[in-house]
């Protein structure tokens, strides 16, 4: 029986139609896949604890409801504290900090309209009211207001729901996968599963260590400086840091900012953007490739895409987890040697290539002259 095989111009329209498909799915089902997503990446964060506990004859239930409560404490620990961080930064600004900003905002505006002869229109201040109409406009009905209040709930809730049974039935997935791939050997697909696992937890504990690591030092800088809130400004330029580029830069605007109207002179905003550039070269060329480690890396190209089309789909919570998305894809094509260009397209460049090639083709010739 001849087998025809399928043109590579019809290969390429099957190809696009599933990637149209899978990004329609993606829009219309946002509202479950991004907790089931986020919470599939927590699951593998805590499938290691999950097992150290089995070890111990603890039943698989039991293991899955101590480690997402233990995680649980963990992230009310630091929501507290950085609700206690902006609680305070909101006291400060009810007190003195509003009269700087309208002293501010109105010698901005007069300097814009002597000089370029554009009116902000921020004469008589900054008004609290037109940011908020800007961010919430005034014709949204208090029911769309409590839709989205209980749309913004029911996902909190469905992330420890989920955590819960991606752990207790995580071997049920493994089997269903084995399944799927019946003619591949099953020790090899649960290596290659606990591959991609180890690549997802690397990624997570080397992400959360970093940021630990630049919320201290971002806020000893700002001690440094003078700036007022500093642990505010520090952790949260930390936290920022997950978003690649464009976290970095608003962790460092901010404080920016706050040093540009509440102090005197130039030097302290200026001085604040010099030292988080500093503080980012250092991140990226030292901290986060001897942290994160290798696993994870991808091109810039292909991660400033990644974080544009994150964001075009799911928002901002589109633009965390597309990263160790990527990160999977490109684990899941080197394990093809079909799909390992696609491996190489995701991750730095190799620089040796065509020298390495070079080699690979003349060492047969060698052989045959002996």
């Amino acid at each position: 029986m001849n087998i025809q095989k399928v043109p590579p111009y019809i290969k390429v329209v099957y190809i696009s139609l599933l990637i149209i498909i899978i990004i329609f799915f993606m829009i219309v089902a946002k509202q479950i896949l991004v907790p089931l997503v986020l919470s599939g990446y927590i699951a593998m964060l805590l499938t290691s604890t999950c097992n150290r506990l089995e070890r111990r004859k603890i039943p698989r239930s039991v293991s899955a409801a101590l480690s997402l409560i233990v995680f649980i404490i963990v992230i009310s620990g630091i929501l507290f504290f950085i609700y206690m961080q902006v609680k305070g930064f909101s006291n400060d600004i009810g007190d003195g900090l509003k009269e700087k900003m309208n002293v501010f905002a109105i010698e901005a505006n007069k300097w814009t309209e002597d000089n370029l002869g554009f009116d902000m229109g921020m004469s008589r201040g900054f008004e609290v009211k037109k940011a908020v109409e800007i961010v919430q406009p005034e014709n949204q009905s208090p029911t769309q207001l409590i839709v989205s209040t209980l749309d913004t709930l029911s996902d909190i809730i469905l992330l420890p729901v989920f955590i819960f049974f991606l752990l207790i039935y995580r071997d049920h997935l493994a089997v269903f996968i084995s399944k799927v791939f019946k003619r591949q050997d099953d020790n090899d697909i649960l290596k290659k599963l606990t591959s991609l696992r180890r690549v997802v937890h690397a990624y997570i504990v080397g992400a959360g260590k970093v940021m630990m690591i630049l919320a201290v030092v971002n806020t000893a800088v700002l001690f440094a400086l003078g700036i007022e809130h500093a642990i505010f400004f520090g952790v949260l330029a930390g936290f920022l840091n997950i978003i690649p580029y464009l976290g970095p830069t608003l962790g460092a605007i901010l404080p920016f900012l706050f040093a540009l109207i509440t102090k005197d002179s130039l030097f302290y905003p200026f001085a604040v953007v010099i030292a988080f550039t500093f503080i980012q070269l250092l991140e990226g060329a030292f901290l986060t490739p001897k942290i994160t480690g290798s696993n994870v890396n991808l091109n810039a190209l292909v991660t400033f895409l990644g974080l544009l089309i994150g964001g075009a789909i799911w928002g901002i919570m589109g633009m965390i987890l597309i990263i160790p998305t990527i990160a999977i894809l490109k684990k899941l094509f080197e394990m093809n040697p079909d799909t390992e260009p696609y491996a190489y397209l995701f991750g730095e460049e190799d620089n040796n290539w065509f020298k390495k090639r070079k080699r690979r083709q003349r060492k047969p010739k060698v052989q045959e002259g002996n």
